[in-house]
């Protein structure tokens, strides 16, 4: 990001807050380079098509007083504590079809490189210092604007994340490591010369920023509309649980792209109610396809058909066409 960036902090460490400011930035401030530093206390965040219940320990989110909350993008659950610092780029999203995580990876990529630290963008989305993931990115389209945001695991308490998350044996069947602990790294432990939280946010600030830095701030107006998204949306169980109603058919499948799994209820060969839940990197919602599909003989060449009018990219990252139908017609 050349020339001005407005740089925004949110004042808060409460996610649903956070997370209706980082939104209303997106969707009312559609001009101009943004960069937003936060954090989140004690917080599971799920990805926005996930089943919040299959992804947390609940005994021990309870036990621990740890606050759930779904963001609107795609990937996996992270667990988030003030040993992790959250970015955020909002910007024009340019040509869509050229769309990367790359783009925006690689800023921070050079900027922890810049603390003397091998760091590596990894996979679908993750950066890794020395072979240890400290970051997961994801990021959504609003129109023709982008977010993209990630997680730095500064100095995070890995027992915590650990145990937060409720881990899908699946996803370590074929690697050599079983465990969450074992893959996560934090930024602090690998610098040569120490720095506290406040040093290394100062720091991520002036190098991504750069020499164009605005200091900004949302009115007060706006605040209070950040206010009300949080109450609307964030705060309420719909929106970070949602409904999981008992369905006819569920199958789940695992692909280079992520997890699939889908649920669906025919009535008389139509297709009366469809859910797909995943950790795959979407950057749009599926409600427009979900709605679409209700209706639709349940034969694959009918959903197919359905599937052919929306942008699968968009929707399901590096899933295929072909892959969403073989998990909904599995034998």
């Amino acid at each position: 990001m050349q020339h001005a960036v407005h740089y925004l902090e949110t004042g808060s460490r409460d996610p649903y807050y956070n997370l209706a400011f980082e939104e209303y930035v997106l969707t009312h401030r559609t001009r101009g380079d943004y960069l937003l530093l936060w954090q989140n206390d004690n917080t599971i965040v799920v990805g926005q098509n996930q089943n919040t219940e299959a992804e947390i320990n609940r005994p021990f989110v309870e036990a621990h007083h740890i606050h759930v909350v779904r963001r609107s993008t795609g990937g996996g659950a992270v667990y988030h504590d003030l040993g992790n610092l959250n970015y955020s780029f909002i910007t024009d999203a340019g040509d869509r079809a050229a769309l990367s995580m790359a783009r925006f990876t690689q800023p921070v990529v050079e900027a922890l490189q810049g603390l003397g630290l091998q760091a590596e963008a990894s996979g679908r989305n993750d950066i890794l210092v020395e072979g240890r993931k400290v970051s997961g990115t994801a990021q959504r389209l609003w129109g023709d604007r982008i977010l993209h945001h990630g997680t730095l695991l500064f100095d995070a308490n890995a027992d915590m994340v650990a145990g937060a998350l409720q881990v899908d044996p699946e996803k370590f069947r074929s690697k050599s490591t079983k465990s969450v602990r074992s893959r996560i790294g934090n930024i602090r432990s690998f610098l040569k010369q120490d720095m506290d939280m406040p040093a290394f946010w100062a720091y991520l600030k002036e190098t991504l920023a750069g020499s164009g830095m605005v200091f900004d701030a949302l009115t007060a107006q706006e605040l209070a509309q950040v206010d009300a998204l949080k109450a609307e949306k964030y705060d309420t169980w719909e929106w970070n649980y949602g409904r999981s109603p008992r369905f006819d058919m569920t199958a789940k499948r695992y692909w280079d792209g992520g997890c699939l799994e889908v649920g669906v209820s025919v009535s008389r060969g139509l297709i009366t109610d469809v859910i797909f839940h995943g950790d795959f990197l979407s950057v749009s919602s599926l409600e427009p396809l979900t709605k679409a599909l209700l209706g639709t003989p349940f034969r694959r060449e009918e959903v197919c058909r359905v599937l052919e009018r929306y942008p699968v990219a968009d929707l399901f990252g590096g899933i295929t066409r072909e892959q969403v139908l073989d998990t909904l017609f599995s034998d």
